[in-house]
């Protein structure tokens, strides 16, 4: 087949252009070509990753959406009767009786604690001992009363010893407890020390360092503070867990309230 007119041409002028190199001294030319294309790279370049990190190049960094709680319409004596003479897991042994959440099923603020202990485990109520007697305290110290705000624990047994739940007993209960929480969807939860703020949040950081600041558990607002139980052993903790009450208080006073609150109690 014979060469067009113009590609005749542009071989004549790069013959040229050549021969005039060669005169100048010059022996060769580095062509910098890309490498060859591998079908595993072609693959990874049509992959839904790579395409998903373009799309993060041109728009930026593209945080995955947070899941939110979806609304419930269960109640309460549904989750109780679920739980019955629960057996699930090892601490039904030992234990006296079920405790289950308390308080406004309307509530914007809820604490969660770990586990009950020997006051709670008699009388079948959370935070009833000198640390919930405590608890009491701080609540009324933000402006609230204890029958407008809920309470509970990750866990609903008493572990032996008051010893902090395992993991695969906190795993066996937490979803009772996750469940309260989407019928009541509340505004702010206050996590009472370090089991219970790593049951609920799943993260690895200590309550020392995570306490203070706002984290989120499903789109609900999560204040970590210290346990009562920690206070009445190291008083000094107090200041520290008033500045971060004071920021739920803060926050719960500037967010408008959604409709009428009821103060119904179990």
């Amino acid at each position: 087949m014979e060469a067009s007119p113009e590609i005749e041409q542009v071989i004549t002028e790069t013959k040229k252009a050549l021969a005039h190199l060669k005169v100048l001294g010059v022996e060769g030319i580095a062509l910098d070509l890309p490498p060859p294309i591998t079908k595993r790279q072609k693959a990874f370049d049509e992959s839904p990753v790579k395409k998903q990190e373009v799309r993060s190049a041109l728009f930026g960094d593209l945080a995955p959406e947070t899941e939110k709680l979806s609304p419930s319409t269960e109640t309460f004596e549904q989750i109780h009767a679920d739980i019955g003479n629960c057996t699930r897991c090892p601490l039904h042994l030992e234990r006296t009786h079920v405790v289950h959440t308390e308080g406004n099923r309307k509530a914007r603020l809820m604490f969660v604690g770990e586990a009950p202990g020997a006051d709670e485990d008699i009388q079948a109520r959370p935070f009833v001992g000198r640390a919930g007697q405590l608890l009491t305290k701080i609540i009324e110290a933000i402006g609230l009363k204890r029958e407008e705000v809920l309470i509970g624990n990750v866990n609903r047994c008493r572990p032996p010893g008051n010893r902090a739940p395992m993991p695969d007993e906190a795993a066996t209960c937490k979803p009772f407890l996750e469940r309260e929480i989407a019928i009541v969807q509340p505004e702010v939860i206050v996590v009472l020390g370090n089991t219970a703020m790593k049951n609920l949040l799943d993260i690895r950081e200590g309550i020392t360092r995570a306490r203070g600041r706002f984290h989120e558990y499903k789109g609900i607002k999560v204040m970590p503070t210290f346990h009562p139980a920690y206070l009445l052993r190291d008083p000094s903790k107090k200041r520290e867990t008033w500045e971060d009450l004071k920021k739920v208080r803060d926050y719960l006073d500037a967010a408008p309230q959604r409709g009428t609150r009821s103060t119904r109690t179990d």
